[in-house]
């Protein structure tokens, strides 16, 4: 029998249902796909340590799975207690804070006065009426702090539950994953799979370098221009760095209201163009560099992406967004059907430039090189 190709608007039909079903259960399903699928991630990194422990120390899978885990939490709860140490620090000296940042705003005050020509009282209006509504939904604000916190701690549980399941059954998974497909498509799979592995645990520890390296650079600069509690802002900046574009933004409005309220707004500027020149040496250089060239999704997708992601799973799905569109993309470049939709993830390819050949004599050639 003869198989006949529907049209075209049926397959555009069929692919735009599957995506709106795909993305009503990851809604669906936040609580429970967004643990599993970063601790997917989890387990490709801590998979070389845990056959390590297997091999070399002759631990079984089960007591390997388990002293891998406990190694993550132990490296995750030296990072979280030294972040509670620099928040106990900021919380100690909040009163002087405070009063740094009722004269800074008494200087703004000044300096809106005599710039825009709106006086003293109109502003306090405006603020009281805002401090108003702010406070009409102050209950509202730490019933959803409350959720949140809440929603935190079960997103850990399942995490850590879910990378030691994945890292002791990995085996009979990938045996499924090769079982699901015919048998003469199994070899692809697995140069599939392994491909996956390594880009993605590659594309891990290069994201983890370049946070300790966006860190650091970011205390010595702070710690260079004066700013107060340098360390907690370095370390915040590489932790939200990890969301590309956005995270940024974020831990720049934070450095720039911590710096304004402790050093006023003359250091502001500098703290601007000292992140402004650590964004650039960052995306031109450390991200080339230490991430490595393997994963490249342009612009363009990656900002849709996090958008994307961010509506179905809120921060969870900033941060999971990339990995996944590079495991995306590396299946969609080994399979011929859907190859137009890797290059459209993909970054465009320069193209090669030829190399002069310069003639000496008739038996003596140069080459430019590359």
């Amino acid at each position: 029998m003869k198989y006949i190709s529907p049209p075209f608007y049926a397959k555009l039909a069929l692919v735009l249902f599957s995506i709106i079903a795909l993305g009503y259960l990851a809604i669906l399903g936040h609580s429970l796909l967004a643990p599993l699928l970063a601790s997917f991630l989890l387990a490709l990194l801590l998979l070389p340590l845990a056959n390590f422990l297997e091999k070399k120390w002759k631990f079984k899978r089960s007591l390997a799975s388990i002293v891998s885990v406990v190694l993550m939490i132990a490296v995750i709860s030296g990072i979280m207690f030294f972040l509670a140490n620099q928040l106990s620090d900021l919380g100690q000296d909040w009163p002087l804070l405070k009063e740094q940042a009722v004269h800074s705003f008494e200087a703004l005050q000044i300096w809106v006065s005599h710039t825009f020509n709106v006086n003293a009282h109109k502003q306090i209006d405006y603020l009281q009426e805002s401090a108003t509504k702010a406070l009409a939904s102050s209950a509202t604000v730490v019933g959803a702090t409350l959720m949140t916190l809440s929603s935190t701690l079960l997103f850990l549980a399942f995490l850590l539950l879910f990378t030691f399941f994945i890292l002791n059954y990995r085996r009979i998974l990938f045996t499924f994953l090769i079982s699901v497909f015919k048998e003469e498509h199994s070899e692809k799979v697995k140069q599939i799979v392994e491909q996956i592995q390594y880009i993605i645990k590659r594309y891990i520890l290069g994201l983890f370098l370049q946070m300790l390296i966006v860190t650091a650079l970011t205390v010595v600069v702070l710690s260079l221009l004066g700013v107060k509690y340098a360390v907690l802002l370095g370390l915040i900046t590489g932790i939200f760095n990890l969301v590309p574009y956005l995270g940024i933004f974020s831990s720049l409005l934070i450095s720039v209201l911590i710096t304004f309220a402790t050093a006023g707004a003359t250091k502001v500027l500098f703290v601007i163009i000292a992140y402004v020149a650590i964004h650039t040496l960052d995306g031109n250089i450390l991200m080339p560099l230490v991430v490595g060239s393997k994963v490249k999704i342009n612009a363009l997708f990656a900002f849709i992406g996090i958008v994307v992601g961010e509506m179905i799973w809120g921060i969870s799905g900033m941060f999971l967004c990339i990995p996944y569109l590079a495991i995306l993309k590396i299946i969609f470049d080994r399979v011929d059907e859907l190859k137009p939709w890797g290059i459209l993830l993909g970054e465009q390819e320069k193209p090669q430039r030829k190399r002069k050949v310069y003639q000496i004599t008739k038996k003596i050639k140069l080459e430019e090189p590359e």
